[in-house]
């Protein structure tokens, strides 16, 4: 699977968020379940101050027991006011390997996962890693989108 590198300056999101595990086996429910709440609720309308439509899945705070947070969000110019509910979060500036999927959605993402967790050659840092759902994700049966993991820069 291809990749390109791309260093990206810090920048802050509001959203909900969980935490899960790829141990239990769980989190592809969870995450599911964080995504129709997000759409059903139509949460990223009540999100203020947003730079775009793009709705950012950012996966963070990574733990030994391998545990993480997953974060559905919008990209903000100020985390000046957070709605209740919901949680701000900094993504800091770091070099990623971006990669694309394209086909259908979760199929494309899932795959381009795989990859990566297959992939013990990738120097992740694990800062923050994230998939970009734009105007290319409209149509779940045909989307392009890209997956952003963070790496360290001298090995990138």
């Amino acid at each position: 699977m291809t990749y390109s590198v791309m260093n990206l300056d810090s920048f802050s999101v509001i959203g909900i968020s969980l935490r899960t595990s790829n141990l239990d086996e769980q989190s592809s429910e969870q995450i599911g379940q964080l995504w129709a709440r997000f759409k059903s609720e139509n949460l990223a309308a009540k999100i203020p101050n947003q730079l775009n439509s793009d709705i950012y899945c950012i996966y963070s705070d990574y733990e030994p027991d391998q545990s993480y947070a997953v974060t559905l969000s919008c990209r903000v110019s100020t985390l000046e006011f957070v709605p209740r509910g919901m949680v701000s979060k900094i993504i800091p500036a770091t070099t990623y390997r971006v990669y694309t999927s394209v086909g259908k959605i979760p199929d494309a993402v899932i795959a381009t996962w795989e990859h990566i967790w297959q992939d013990r050659s990738i120097p992740r840092s694990f800062v923050a890693d994230f998939e970009v759902y734009g105007a290319k994700t409209l149509h779940p049966n045909d989307v392009e989108l890209d997956t952003f993991v963070a790496v360290h820069e001298r090995e990138a």
